[in-house]
């Protein structure tokens, strides 16, 4: 009925993987657990070894690297059910009956179910940036991510059917950070039937901020080489929205040397306890004109 999959990298995932077998042996359904370790030969695989020992799991260490979207298609490859349940390693459900929300949700006439994210408040400078950004821009109700349905795509918690994620991501040879981009792009392009619910993670491996901006300018990477490649057509992404009023107004160069004036003070502003999202859209879109211009 449900493998749940969850692929991770230096991470010890069995606390995780202990709570949902819990909740799905108490749902009394048929289900199976598969972590996937991305080749990271970190110590904390010792502990993950004791996902072997739980109800229905298996843990697997690969023997190189995938990258994560790789990773995503080996245990979905792997997985022996129709209903694909995909976690990232850092989440923890918010409730006890977080597999009973989805359970109850399942229906044919959907292609997937995203749960939605939260976080916990740290109140730690360092990662202050990757929380305003989460709380702000990722956590939302099921009511305000349904009227964008494509918009509030998060590869951190999801259901969705096994054909329909191998049809959709199964040829993709990208494994670069910021694939949530290409996911909803591909999700509408396909038409794909997406269901929002209220039935969060919570995300508490948060990078520090000067880590995030580097991914940050990865994601941004990302998603200008598939623009530029045409491998997004239909899509709700805001920075490319942005992009394409600048040129169709000649003002990306402008924009270009006005904001590499600033460029340091934003990342000051960046890195510090109350960080701006808007400096931080600027600061993406900077980055998103110089490798796309």
């Amino acid at each position: 009925m449900l493998s749940i999959l969850i692929p991770t990298y230096n991470y010890n995932v069995y606390p995780l993987a202990k709570e949902l077998v819990k909740q799905a042996l108490a749902c009394n359904i048929v289900f199976e657990l598969i972590c996937m370790d991305d080749g990271s030969g970190s110590h904390l695989n010792s502990d993950n070894q004791n996902i072997n020992t739980l109800t229905s799991c298996q843990f697997i260490e690969n023997t190189k690297n995938l990258g994560s979207l790789g990773t995503r298609i080996a245990l979905a490859k792997k997985a022996t059910y129709n209903w694909l349940l995909f976690l990232d390693a850092d989440t923890l459900p918010k409730s006890t009956s977080f597999i009973t929300y989805y359970i109850n949700s399942l229906n044919k006439n959907f292609d997937v179910i995203f749960g939605g994210i939260d976080y916990k408040i740290s109140h730690e400078k360092k990662f202050a940036l990757r929380e305003t950004f989460g709380r702000k821009r990722e956590t939302a109700s099921a009511l305000k991510r349904s009227k964008m349905i494509y918009k509030f795509v998060s590869s951190a918690n999801f259901l969705i059917k096994k054909g329909v994620f191998l049809d959709t991501l199964g040829t993709v040879n990208k494994t670069t950070y910021g694939q949530d981009y290409l996911f909803g792009a591909l999700l509408k392009s396909r038409k794909a039937t997406i269901k929002h619910i209220d039935n969060a993670v919570y995300h508490l491996g948060l990078d520090e901020n000067t880590v995030f901006l580097k991914k940050s300018k990865i994601a941004v990477n990302t998603l200008a080489e598939l623009y530029k490649t045409n491998q997004i057509k239909e899509h709700d992404i805001s920075l490319i929205k942005a992009y394409k009023k600048l040129n169709k107004l000649g003002l990306v160069k402008i924009f270009k040397v006005i904001t590499a004036i600033f460029n340091r003070n934003i990342e000051k502003n960046l890195t510090s306890s109350s960080p701006s999202l808007f400096l931080f859209d600027l600061y993406r879109l900077r980055h998103f004109c110089n490798v796309t211009s």
